[in-house]
């Protein structure tokens, strides 16, 4: 598959360079990009823009402007290639290109779920404002790549009530799964998608520095144009943490509410009003990195999630999602020396003989907080027969506790090196896909090492995206073993060894035990995981 992603990305970037230079004649003036309009736009936002149109409207904007060069970065289940839009002062879309600008690069990706379309809308309009010379400022410091329609074979399969309860699309939008009937947000772990890999494959090619994932809400009613979150797993590295909840997202929200007059905070729910056993409060999403943002966080990068308003118009979710991501993308131009440095920082930093975590919870604000909350009015959609609910004008300050983070509830030492046996080719897929580094073993090599000596192991009585997810109970026991040469080594004093470390614990709650990749390994042998790890030693 690798080799597949590899190949497509080559030929993309020969093709579709020469393909511009054939056309560089007739490139339409940046005033004749006017008539360039998304389908929501021809339809007075009751319909969204499909597949065909979207590649449509990349390419008129690569063939306008010599600093928007298109490509594609991988392939959908049914085939369909995902457009990349690259925006800046560089030879050409390929990898090789924007890393040697040495630019502070900005990936924003829409429609990771198909019925949530606004950010792909978001980004078409961006696109062409690009192609049409504004924010050329964001040149003097940064590349920002733009993918549009992340989940183009969910975006196909239309359907007038995809999203109920959400102000439309009224002419119907796509599905939430891709054609294999996987939640693309629940698949940056085990990586089960063509999609996901696809993705796994751009970010280590094209190291984005941050990633803005685009998305809508659906449930509480609240006050807020766009909720955010940072990346939310309690291994995220502190620093990025920081600069996201310090600088970066109160600086965007108050350019935000001066500029624009809509209120923009953290993404939180509040159960059933309050009801469903939880205390009163405002709660967040899963802390796991199968989730976009929290994966891109565990890679040392920094990770935003965007949710627009559910019920908003169509048009206010596309307008939010919209100015979100220019401000965020005008921050990094005015900080992208600082942005950098962080991701650096994080790169350079070894988590060796540091505590992380492997389970979490919720933990509660010190002080009750202000959320804003809405109301709504029910509203007919013609051609569904069903209702929608339309937001009104009305904000309400509530003062109650939020549950923002994350705490550790259970915590291991991050080893030197984790030691897997050759034959677990599984495995050792998994971590090539990610770009974790891996060696082996030269010659047979004796070593104190721990391992993980399982006294229970249980399996999920439900399948949950194709998968029994397996939960091990046990603990780590020192013993000297001798490692056959060809052994896989893989060190945490590297830049990914923070989702090495989730991915290969025994007890990670998001990591490959979980998701099965071990399973025939422990049919035969239940009593001693078959991965061992070393605190210390030459290897």
């Amino acid at each position: 598959m690798r080799r597949t992603l590899a190949a497509a990305l080559a030929i993309a970037s020969i093709l579709i360079p020469a393909t511009l230079a054939a056309e560089s004649s007739s490139r339409p003036q940046a005033a004749d990009l006017s008539s360039l309009r998304t389908r929501p736009e021809r339809t007075e936002f009751r319909e969204t823009t499909r597949y065909d149109e979207v590649v449509h409207i990349v390419e008129t904007v690569a063939a306008a402007s010599p600093r928007l060069h298109a490509t594609t970065f991988g392939y959908t289940y049914q085939g369909r290639p995902l457009p990349l839009v690259v925006f800046g002062d560089v030879q050409d879309a390929s990898p090789e290109s924007v890393l040697a600008s040495g630019k502070t690069r900005v990936y924003v990706q829409g429609n990771i779920h198909a019925g949530e379309v606004c950010g792909k809308e978001a980004m078409l309009m961006l696109l062409r404002s690009l192609a049409q010379g504004e924010h050329a400022d964001w040149l003097d410091s940064l590349v920002v790549m733009i993918a549009p329609i992340y989940n183009a074979d969910g975006n196909e399969i239309i359907r007038i009530d995809g999203r109920r309860g959400q102000n439309g699309p009224i002419g119907g939008m796509g599905q939430r799964p891709n054609a294999q009937g996987l939640d693309l947000n629940r698949d940056h772990m085990k990586l089960d998608s063509p999609e996901a890999r696809s993705l796994a494959l751009m970010l280590r090619q094209y190291d984005p520095h941050i990633a803005i994932d685009l998305h809508t809400t659906n449930g509480t009613q609240h006050a807020y144009h766009v909720t955010y979150a940072p990346p939310l797993n309690p291994n995220t590295f502190a620093s990025i943490d920081e600069l996201l909840r310090e600088e970066l997202l109160p600086s965007v929200t108050q350019a935000l509410k001066q500029d624009r007059g809509w209120d923009y905070y953290y993404y939180g729910n509040t159960p059933g009003r309050f009801g469903r056993g939880r205390e009163p409060g405002w709660y967040t999403y899963d802390y796991r990195p199968r989730f976009n943002t929290n994966y891109i966080g565990l890679r040392n990068r920094i990770g935003i999630l965007s949710e627009a308003y559910s019920y908003a118009t169509f048009e206010e979710r596309i307008l939010a999602s919209l100015y979100f991501v220019e401000a965020i993308v005008d921050y990094a131009r005015e900080n992208a020396d600082k942005v950098a440095a962080v991701v650096a920082e994080a790169d350079a930093h070894s988590v060796v003989g540091e505590t992380l975590a492997l389970r979490a919870e919720l933990q509660r604000s010190a002080e009750q907080v202000e959320i804003l909350m809405g109301a709504t009015e029910n509203v007919d959609n013609p051609f569904s027969g069903g209702t929608m609910r339309n937001r009104l004008d009305v904000s309400t300050p509530e003062m109650m506790s939020e549950y923002g983070t994350f705490r550790a509830t259970e915590e291991q030492t991050a080893p030197a090196a984790y030691f897997i046996p050759a034959d677990l080719q599984g495995v050792l897929a998994k971590l090539a896909q990610h770009g974790v580094v891996v060696t082996q073993l030269e010659s047979d090599t004796t070593l104190s090492v721990e391992q993980f000596h399982i006294t229970s192991s249980t399996a999920s009585e439900r399948e949950y995206q194709g998968h029994t997810e397996r939960t091990l109970e046990g603990s780590y026991e020192t013993a000297e073993i001798t490692l056959p040469a060809g052994t896989a080594v893989v060190r945490l004093d590297q830049p990914l060894g923070r989702l090495a470390f989730y991915l290969l614990e025994p007890r990670s709650d998001d990591g490959l035990t979980s998701w099965n990749f071990l399973d025939r390994a422990l049919q035969e042998n239940e009593e001693v995981y078959p991965i061992v790890r070393a605190m210390a030693g030459q290897f």
